[in-house]
């Protein structure tokens, strides 16, 4: 039986075009507001056409001390320069990035998750501490 942690790969950003990166300060005081940016091919670009394209990205927060995360944002990226005259024909393409405002009271881990239309489903981490 396949589980749907087994169909997430991971690589590293800087060498792998489909993983999502995680952009937020290392370390933020108690309560603060704070942006974490998230995006797919910060390093090497991801094509963006109606044929290969990056779908959505999600990103969660787990708590310190906490079960469950917390779902952020999921951002589907819906123009790939398809249009009524066929695929590749607009000058409409969306880029895979987004931003979110988080304010917490401590650390824990963000995660995100991307999907390509081709390659599937990419994953990445990134620690966030909270004095």
């Amino acid at each position: 039986m396949v589980d749907l942690k087994d169909l997430y790969q991971a690589a590293d950003w800087k060498t792998e075009k489909h993983v999502p990166v995680i952009e937020v300060l290392d370390k933020i005081k108690k309560g603060e507001v704070i942006k974490i940016s998230v995006s797919v091919g910060k390093q090497i670009p991801h094509p963006n056409t109606t044929e290969h394209h990056i779908r959505w990205i999600e990103l969660y927060f787990l708590a310190d001390g906490d079960k469950f995360p917390y779902q952020l944002a999921r951002v589907e990226f819906s123009a790939h320069g398809e249009s009524a005259q066929g695929p590749n024909t607009s000058t409409v393409y969306a880029n895979p990035e987004a931003a979110v405002n988080l304010k917490t009271d401590k650390g824990g881990v963000i995660l995100a998750g991307s999907y390509c239309n081709i390659h599937g489903l990419w994953q990445s981490r990134r620690e966030l501490r909270v004095e």
